[in-house]
């Protein structure tokens, strides 16, 4: 007999296609869950099916979608890998039947209270990655088969799909919602001083680590930050948002930079462990005289004085945030003559995988030329080709205003 007039066979295609339907890539995300739940559910005969997501951060099993068991999703249920069935199947990695369920096998007591005898449970994949597990239940008791635990597995490789495509849009969300809020849309006005910046971000979520910030301080001074924190795309942004607020808390208390950069990294190292960051931190003077730097593993910017080449302040450079390495740090005091230009960046701007980073800082010191702060950032931008880069791009540029312009 060929496959074709095998009954057996003509039910497994028809399961198949079932779960793999192209249409079902048309609907949203949570809709598709749903589907793909509510199809399991008449193809296996059974009265429940759940998925539960990783949660990365926490090891714990989180009741997203459910069919039969919707109070599950409702009432947010947790359940840490290892314990529990669910908890198994993600700590084997491995597909588990319980012909007969026992409170010693199953923890959760909406499971009970729904009366399942029988369960079948199998792994969610990203690739070798575990984002979760699918399981399915009956209110009889029930014997699963090897093509059960095969069609459960189809689903749960199209639900773990799903589920990468929802946890990517939410984390792109996310992030675009950071960068609105921590970057600044609209630099201050600061008497004597024109100033202008860019960011570019490396990551396809559309931030990363880098951030750039300015500030007036009660005192009159002007605070200037470029900083980078290690890791790309969301994780990298929230840490890069409590240091920026967290440092401009320091620049409340105390004046000197080196002082405040001291104070973050007691903060990164306690309450950041295994992050890094590199930080420029600077001071303008009230009469916009003198620049007062310090830099935390960070590359010394650039200045470009009237009638002089454009030059890297000579600063020295102490140890990165979060190292773990107590040292005293230095700030050094830097004359800012009227129409000098003051050019600060992360790395993403000058480095290339290919290449010297003097090549990248040669690139930049020609492209820098006395200016308003505008046209500055857009020749840089230009002369340097980050339209698509490979790591994040900060870039903030400050003049101070001509004598001529000064005096008026």
């Amino acid at each position: 007999m060929i496959e074709a007039d095998n009954p057996g066979a003509d039910e497994r295609l028809r399961r198949i296609e079932a779960v793999t339907d192209s249409a079902l890539s048309q609907l949203e995300v949570g809709d598709l869950l749903d589907e793909l739940l509510a199809r399991i559910c008449g193809l296996l005969g059974v009265d429940t099916a759940v998925i539960l997501l990783l949660d990365q951060h926490a090891q714990q099993l989180v009741a997203t979608a459910a069919k039969g068991l919707e109070e599950e999703v409702r009432q947010g249920f947790r359940i840490a890998v290892g314990r529990g069935f669910a908890g198994r199947v993600a700590q084997d990695r491995q597909p588990v039947v319980l012909e007969r369920v026992t409170p010693a096998e199953v923890v959760n007591p909406l499971l009970h209270e729904k009366g399942i005898r029988s369960m079948l449970g199998v792994p969610m994949f990203a690739g070798s990655e575990l984002v979760g597990v699918l399981h399915v239940g009956t209110l009889t008791p029930r014997r699963f088969g090897a093509d059960d635990i095969r069609l459960l597995q189809l689903v749960a490789d199209r639900a773990s799909l799903a589920s990468q495509a929802r946890t990517g849009n939410i984390d792109r969300t996310a992030a675009l919602a950071l960068q609105r809020s921590l970057l600044p849309t609209r630099l201050p006005e600061a008497v004597g001083v024109d100033m202008a910046a860019r960011y570019v971000p490396g990551h396809h979520t559309g931030i990363g680590g880098d951030w750039y910030d300015v500030f007036t301080l009660p005192s009159g001074w002007l605070g200037i930050v470029v900083g980078d924190v290690s890791g790309h795309g969301l994780p990298a942004a929230v840490v890069m948002g409590r240091l920026r607020s967290a440092l401009r808390a320091y620049a409340l208390e105390c004046d000197d930079p080196a002082d405040a950069l001291t104070r973050l990294d007691r903060k990164i190292q306690h309450f950041e462990a295994g992050k890094l960051a590199t930080v420029l931190y600077a001071l303008i003077s009230p009469d916009r005289t003198e620049l007062r730097i310090s830099l935390a593993g960070h590359l010394a910017p650039m200045i470009a004085r009237p009638g002089e080449p454009v030059d890297t302040v000579p600063l020295p450079i102490d140890l990165p945030l979060g190292t773990g390495r107590p040292r005293a740090r230095r700030s050094t005091t830097v004359e800012f003559p009227p129409g000098a230009l003051l050019v600060c960046y992360t790395d993403g701007l000058v480095e290339r995988r290919d290449e010297l980073i003097d090549i990248g800082l040669e690139r930049l010191r020609a492209a820098i030329r006395p200016g308003p702060a505008e046209t500055v950032c857009g020749k840089i931008m230009t002369s340097l080709g980050v339209e698509q880069p490979v790591d994040d791009v900060a870039l903030l540029a400050l003049r101070r205003a001509p004598a001529a312009a000064a005096a008026d």
